[in-house]
């Protein structure tokens, strides 16, 4: 995924107005169209588009990564369905809502963090990038678990029991 800012808001014909530019993985496995969806909410979740914000036209998308139309069209209609786009006859397909994410500058100093920490040491201890991503989702996972697991057990306790839980 690719975000050009400058382009936003051209609106001429040559050009895409959209500040989104789609990628796709040949070798990823997930289907294109999931893909279209995916790099949009991680547009959101990033906040690199915004509400209000163009994606970029159908045909554009068909001309610059030699897809069906009805690709676009499907993963365009998720977005919709999701609530988190929406058509304007003869106008295109516009951000209509975005999840609630942290301060862009908060965002690119953890991502920061991430690069010049965790996944330097990753890559220096011999990861390669599938080794790091597997790495990492387990790890993710496990944060999932605790986090929830400490939920249940506060739920559970209720307020002003004192008992801590202590998870290594």
């Amino acid at each position: 995924m690719e975000i050009d800012k400058q382009r936003a808001g051209r609106g001429d014909d040559q050009g895409q107005v959209s500040p989104l530019v789609f990628r796709l993985d040949s070798h990823s496995g997930v289907p294109v169209y999931l893909q279209l969806v995916q790099q949009v909410e991680h547009g959101l979740r990033l906040g690199l588009l915004r509400r209000g914000d163009q994606l970029p036209r159908v045909k554009d998308v068909v001309a610059s990564l030699a897809i069906n139309p009805n690709t676009v069209l499907k993963a365009y209609r998720d977005l919709e369905y999701k609530g988190l786009a929406g058509g304007r006859p003869g106008q295109g397909t516009f951000v209509r809502a975005a999840p609630r994410t942290v301060d862009v500058a908060a965002l690119a100093a953890l991502r920061d963090s991430l690069v010049s920490g965790w996944l330097a040491e990753a890559a220096a201890g011999g990861l390669d990038e599938e080794g790091i991503n597997a790495l990492f989702l387990s790890a993710l996972r496990d944060f999932r678990d605790r986090s929830s697991a400490r939920a249940r057990s506060s739920r559970g306790r209720g307020e002003g029991a004192g008992r801590r839980e202590v998870v290594a």
